[in-house]
């Protein structure tokens, strides 16, 4: 047997999530169905993390093993013409035998893509959340910087998928306004050791409340200091997030990027 790290990317609108559901279409099902045809064996695959249903994946690292004969490149374009279009094997290298997708990350970085256009773009609204009223950068991103370090992020988690501990540490945090690009797009980039689950997406809403001037900058850290969910924003909808990068400390990060490239 052999260890196989692969990197995807994916449009996860037609999916309810990464993990195996005993009911709706997931992203792991749909790998591990395309692996097992081209093997002929059955395998279970491991990923960085489990994105939720409509979260995209610009560079989602998975292992597994097998004792496919196949070279990392033919395995690649094999399994990739066994997946549906909105799938896409960027990556099939060697991995030495204790890889662990989970355990060896060091960092992960995701993206939230927002838009505050007057008149929205009707092909992105898939891709990011189209916000009703005008945000304000500035604001948003001097509350930003409160959220950088190592901190308890409890008030920014959701119920459903508790951790050991709270405690993470975001090594950068973003908010930038991309006007040559697209109009009205506002991409905020997250960089830590962790998440909780909805970290990102409820980050995005805290600052968005700050943003569209419904709170004050200041609150951001209130938020974070109370430690408790209530007292930060909403959680952001899921078609905004991207799972950008995950990086394994060795030079062998994900960091396939489409957009940027």
């Amino acid at each position: 047997m052999r260890v196989i790290k692969m990197t995807l990317a994916y449009d996860g609108t037609a999916y309810c999530g990464w993990q195996v559901q005993a009911n709706g279409r997931t992203l792991q099902e749909t790998v591990e169905s395309a692996l097992t045809k081209v093997t002929g064996t059955p395998v279970r695959v491991l990923a960085s993390g489990r994105t939720d249903a409509g979260v995209h994946a610009l560079g989602q690292v998975i292992g597994f093993e097998t004792d496919s004969p196949l070279s990392c490149t033919v395995l690649r374009r094999a399994v990739q013409n066994h997946l549906p279009p909105d799938v896409a094997v960027l990556e099939a290298v060697p991995a030495r035998d204790t890889f662990h997708p989970i355990r060896d990350a060091k960092t992960k970085r995701y993206r939230y893509v927002l838009s505050d256009a007057e008149i929205h773009d009707v092909f992105s609204r898939r891709y990011c959340w189209q916000y009703p009223s005008p945000l304000c950068t500035v604001a948003m991103s001097r509350a930003a910087e409160m959220l950088v370090g190592k901190h308890n992020f409890a008030s920014f988690q959701s119920t459903g998928a508790p951790r050991a501990s709270t405690i993470r540490t975001i090594s950068e945090l973003s908010v930038k306004r991309r006007e040559n690009r697209d109009r009205g797009a506002i991409w905020i980039e997250v960089e830590a050791d962790g998440f909780l689950y909805n970290m990102v997406r409820a980050i995005v809403g805290t600052l968005t409340e700050i943003g569209r001037g419904g709170q004050r900058e200041a609150w951001c850290g209130e938020a974070l200091a109370a430690c408790d969910r209530s007292q930060a924003g909403p959680t952001a909808p899921p078609q905004g997030l991207f799972l950008v990068s995950v990086d394994y400390g060795t030079g062998s990060k994900s960091d396939t990027d489409p957009i940027t490239r």
